[in-house]
Formats: structure tokens, sequence, C-alpha cells
């Protein structure tokens, strides 16, 4: 491997011209990309109409002097009326949850001491009920000696835990529409919802949340009140909320870096594309078209994505009895990260991929380096599509995970339906990028052949910062507080 790299590109002018416009870039489409999530997300499960929330009773922790708790053990909602109660939906596995659980460590204290008619109570809700145990939770949450411990009441949520007329009881996922991790509401004093938010990492540093807690201790909050939709369990109403699905997973805070990557990539293509064109001497304007038809190659890279789903999914019906898949993906998500570092340093240093024949032997056959004799770029866009999903495994699982458990426990007809959506979904937000994209890549990359080395420079600074991204997102909740 280390004969094929060229340590001489890092004395090239090129390689470092394309640093800063890689960063411009990075931050660009970062910033785009989570900008959609947060729109996406504010609407999730909002209904126009006004109704307090569904009452519910969720098994707490038990721990004397930090959870509040009934004779039961058990946290009602409607014991608290007349409180501001803060209810965090999360799991274990679910890193964007952590993040929620490190602004509320942060301003508790502030909360508590604000004067007004109204107190708080913070209430964290297991909702992966399905794949995480209680004793998992407890042990994580409950133990003082975990580094995840909460000194707040922590509850497990469960699919009998909703309170409904007529002695009935109700899913807390579905009454919640929590299917999407992690999710935070404010509730006021006679039980409406006034605030929500669905990302760890707000845009807006938690400024409008906070403030909506401020006014409600004040009794100043009825003007922000609005409605949580109870999921539709129809075959439309699942189609519905699995297309909406979709568009939080392609966004996803987890997917954010490697977005840039994935679109740098693609204009790197469209550059390959044209050098081809002038190596071969293909003049036909249909052979042209059939190179990098950007609807074509986004099939693929939809291809890809469906695949790695398709073997998730497959993965969690099996395994989940077997092995803890949260902790497992959370690892294999961090995996990932350093992978992307790896391969971009190699991209950098001009690798080719030559390990070893063996492993060339297998490479050849899947994708297109820059000494293929032949241009395959629908098998290169295909693997992008797995490695996009992959990357943003842990975020995508957050809202997979509970989605498909749900769908289960309504019937075959919801599982299709539902997982149809999603994948709908996803596929077309994949395929509209790369049209949007290609649209202008073609003039783009006629014109940018000259400027192919700095392009390539780009496309391995993008994904070195994917890998950092990724791996920051993942390992550095404190620095990543800072940031945003």
């Amino acid at each position: 491997m280390f004969d094929s790299l060229d340590f001489g590109n890092l004395k090239r002018e090129e390689t470092w011209k394309a640093l800063p416009i890689s960063i411009f870039l990075f931050l660009l489409i970062s910033y785009f990309s989570l900008s959609i999530f947060g729109m996406s997300s504010s609407n999730f499960g909002v209904s126009q109409q006004i109704n307090p929330v569904s009452d519910f009773s969720v098994e707490t922790m038990k721990r004397e002097g930090i959870d509040k708790f009934d004779q039961e053990g058990k946290f009602k909602l409607s014991d608290y009326l007349g409180s501001i109660v803060i209810l965090d939906f999360m799991s274990v596995g679910c890193v964007n949850c952590h993040y929620v659980q490190d602004h509320l460590e942060e301003k508790i204290e502030d909360w508590k001491a604000l004067e007004g008619p109204y107190k708080i109570e913070v209430i964290s809700i297991a909702s992966w009920y399905d794949y995480e145990s209680f004793e998992f939770v407890n042990e994580t949450f409950g133990d003082i000696n975990s580094n995840k411990f909460m000194n707040w009441t922590v509850a497990n949520g469960a699919k009998d835990s909703v309170i409904l007329e007529n002695g009935l009881r109700g899913d807390l996922v579905e009454y919640y529409s929590a299917q999407s991790l992690p999710l935070v509401i404010v509730i006021d004093q006679e039980g409406f919802a006034i605030s929500k938010e669905n990302s760890g990492l707000p845009l807006d540093g938690w400024e409008e949340f906070d403030r909506s807690i401020e006014l409600a201790v004040l009794g100043d909050a009825e003007s922000l009140r609005f409605g949580i939709k109870k999921a539709d369990d129809s075959i439309h109403g699942v189609l519905i909320l699995g297309l909406l699905l979709g568009i939080l997973v392609f966004f996803s805070p987890c997917a954010f870096p490697v977005l840039p990557s994935f679109i740098t990539y693609y204009l790197g293509l469209k550059i390959r594309e044209q050098e081809y064109i002038l190596n071969q001497n293909i003049v036909s304007s249909e052979q042209r078209k059939t190179l990098t038809n950007s609807f074509g190659i986004g099939i693929y890279a939809a291809l890809g994505q469906l695949s790695f789903f398709f073997v998730l999914g497959i993965m969690i019906f099996l395994l989940r009895e077997i092995v803890n898949l949260t902790n497992v993906l959370n690892d294999l998500s961090i995996l990932i990260s350093i992978i992307l570092i790896f391969l971009g340093l190699l991209m950098l240093l001009g690798w080719t991929g030559n390990m070893s024949m063996r492993l060339q032997s297998i490479l050849d056959k899947f994708q297109t380096n820059e000494s293929d004799e032949v241009f395959k770029p629908r098998r290169n866009m295909y693997l992008w599509g797995i490695g996009y999903s992959a990357a943003s495994i842990d975020c995508t699982a957050a809202a997979v995970f509970p989605f498909m458990a749900w769908l289960v426990s309504i019937g075959d007809y919801a599982l299709f339906s539902g997982l149809f959506g999603l994948i709908i979904s996803v596929s077309i937000l994949m395929i509209s990028v790369i049209v949007i994209v290609g649209s202008g890549g073609q003039t783009v990359a006629q014109r940018m052949t000259e400027f192919s080395a700095i392009i390539k420079s780009i496309g391995a600074w993008m994904m070195i910062f994917a890998g950092i991204g990724l791996f920051v997102y993942l390992t550095q909740r404190e620095l990543m507080g800072d940031i945003f």
C-alpha cells in the first residue's frame, strides 16, 4: 500500500488550495442539512388541534430522594398538574439523546431556581422498550457511578403506559409520536405542550426551548401551546409517517458530516467523466448521457441505501435477543468515522487502493479508481449509498428502531406500508440531491477539468472532515455542546 502513496502531494500547491474551499463547502452543506432537519423535526408529530397531552403512568427507577413516584413506584403525569413538566424521551443507544441529557444537567438547577408560581419537574423516559431492558436502562442512568447518571426522575416506557378512557391503555411512543429520538417536550401547568425539540444540538443553541420554560414558570406561555399528534396507525397514516421519518433519517445529525463528502465525490465523478470522454475519444452524445446520468446514478445510490437498511432490518430481528445492538451500533459508527479519516488521508496521498493484489481484485469488481480503463460510476455510487447510511447508523437507529418495533406491534400491513414510505422517502431524497448537483455538474465539470487536481484534493479533505466530524459528534459531547 505504501508503495502507491505519493507524499509529494503534501508539497503541491493544489492540495493546500483545496483546504479552505473544502472547509467552506463542508460548513455550508452541513448547515443546510441541519436546517432542513430542524424544520422537518419541528413539525413532526405536531397537531393543529390544541388539546392537553395524554396522561400516562410509567415505572420509575424508585431511587429514594431522586425519583418522583407513587406507592406503586410509578410516575403519573396527571399527578403533576400545576407544575411545569419536562418530558425527555430517550434511549441508551441514542447518541443525540445524551446531548439533551447534557443540557438538562446544565440547566436543571437554574430552572428550579426560577421565581414564579409554577415549579419544574424533569422526567427522562426510556423509549426503546423493545430493545433496551429495564435493568440496562437503570444501570446506565440510575447508577450514581455511571458517567450517564441522571439526578432526576428516570422511568421506562411501555406499550400500555398511556391512560385512556374506559380503563384502556395505549403505547407511549404512539401517543407522543416518539418514533424519532431524541424528543423533549415542555408541558405547562395545565397539561398543554408549549415546546418540543428533536435534536440534542439545535441550531439556536436551545434558546427558544429555554425561553419557553422561563415563560411557563411565570404562567405566560399560553400563546405557545400546540397539540401532540397521536401516530395514525392506518395504512395511509403509517405510509405518511414513514415518508416524514425518511427526511429525518437522511438529514440526521449523524449524516450531516458525510453529506458534503458525498456531494463532492459526485462532482469528482463528473470531472472523471470528462477525463474519460477525452481519453476514450467519445463523441456520441447518447454515449455521453449514459455515463453519469444523474437520475440513473441516483437510483444506484438509493439502492445502496436500501441494501443497507434491508441487512440492518434482518440483523435487528435475528440478533436483538442475543446481542445488545444499541451499543454495537454506536461502536460501529465510531469505527466508520475512523475509517473515513484513514481513507481520506490515503486519497490525499494519491492512494489507488493497492493494499494487496487479492484485495485489489475484489475492489476492481465494485469500484472505479483513477487507473480504471472502464468507467463504472454506478457501482461507485451504490457503495456510497451504503457508506452514507452506515455513517449515519447511530442517528438512523434512533428513528428506525422504535418505528419498526411499533410497526410490528400493529401488524403486517403496517410493517409493509411504513417501511415502504421510509424507503421511498430516503430514495427520493438521495436521487434529488444527485439530480440537483448533477444539473449544473456537467457544465461545471467541463470548465473545471483543468482543476481536477484541486477537485480530487477537495474530495479527500471532505472525507477527512466527514470522519473527524462524525468522530467528534459521537465521542466529544462537551466540545459539541460548546460549539452549539
